[in-house]
């Protein structure tokens, strides 16, 4: 179909704009991945995209065509943890001291870096990982190298400097084929659209009120898990662990970031040590947050 039908479908305003089907977002999807059509097309549709706004349907169609291209290694006994590709701008990186946690457990951590995309341009995971060393129970997947298609739409996505259908889509591709996965939502509708969109892709799916989008967990929230199309609430609270953390004012640099992990304070390593919990909850590790959080030890 020509991707013009695509255009205006989601670019003629509110009385001309439709919503696409599954086939149609995934033809859709195809053309942008493979950049067979102009750059303004593919910017224009994902401004309108976003603008009109986008449906479930269309959501999983346009995952399904990512999928296609995913180059995967299977990784065993994974939790594949869905970090915001515009990076972290408030907060530091717990992932390594996480990882070192969960060294002695039977459980992997799986996460994937690229260039910052838009809108906050913050630190990122592929920015910290030459200056860490994680554990063997952590695999790292450069996206430029699994799915090339995806990375190269970043200097069409930078020029368009906003967020797109893309900032839901690319948190949790799945790389390693990981049965469990998590990740954070701002607001509670947005727990409704990834339950819609994701949770029948994984045995078990969590989301978490996180820090900036990220799987990360560094004050009161809710953890809200699917499994087997039933989703259950809980409330992590790290005040409970005894941690009381002040929300920071001022933007991380990558030197903040990397010297944060080089050198963490107590209640970062509190911090990662709740988070270490949840991933092993989550991922039917242990019976409860709290019995997990008991029998972690650095």
């Amino acid at each position: 179909m020509s991707f013009n039908t695509y255009l205006k479908a989601v670019g003629t305003g509110p009385k001309g704009n439709r919503d696409l089907s599954f086939d149609e977002s995934y033809d859709m999807m195809q053309h942008i991945l493979k950049q067979d059509i102009y750059s303004e097309q593919i910017s224009a549709f994902l401004l309108g995209w976003r603008l009109k706004p986008e449906t479930i349907e269309e959501f999983q169609g346009a995952l399904s065509a990512c999928e296609s291209f995913l180059k995967k290694e299977h990784i065993e006994n994974s939790i594949l943890l869905g970090y915001p590709f515009d990076g972290k701008a408030k907060n530091p990186y717990l992932l390594p001291h996480v990882a070192s946690l969960l060294k002695k457990e039977d459980l992997n951590l799986v996460v994937v870096g690229d260039d910052v995309q838009p809108a906050k341009k913050g630190v990122t995971i592929q920015d910290i990982f030459p200056h860490v060393t994680c554990h063997a129970n952590t695999t790292y997947f450069e996206r430029k190298e699994c799915f090339k298609e995806l990375h190269n739409l970043t200097q069409i996505r930078t020029r368009l400097g906003l967020r797109s259908g893309f900032n839901t889509i690319e948190k949790l591709l799945n790389f390693a084929e990981s049965e469990y996965a998590i990740t954070g939502v701002f607001h509670k509708p947005y727990v409704k659209k990834y339950k819609e969109i994701f949770a029948d892709k994984y045995k078990r799916f969590a989301l978490i009120q996180g820090n900036e989008g990220g799987p990360e967990i560094f004050k009161k929230g809710t953890l809200w898990i699917t499994e087997n199309n039933i989703t259950k609430e809980y409330i992590v609270d790290p005040a409970y662990y005894g941690v009381h953390r002040e929300k920071s004012t001022e933007n991380f640099s990558l030197a903040d970031s990397v010297e944060h992990i080089k050198n963490p304070s107590k209640e970062c390593l509190q911090l990662a040590k709740i988070n270490a919990a949840v991933y092993l909850f989550v991922s039917n590790k242990a019976k409860s947050i709290d019995e997990a959080y008991e029998r972690l030890r650095y």
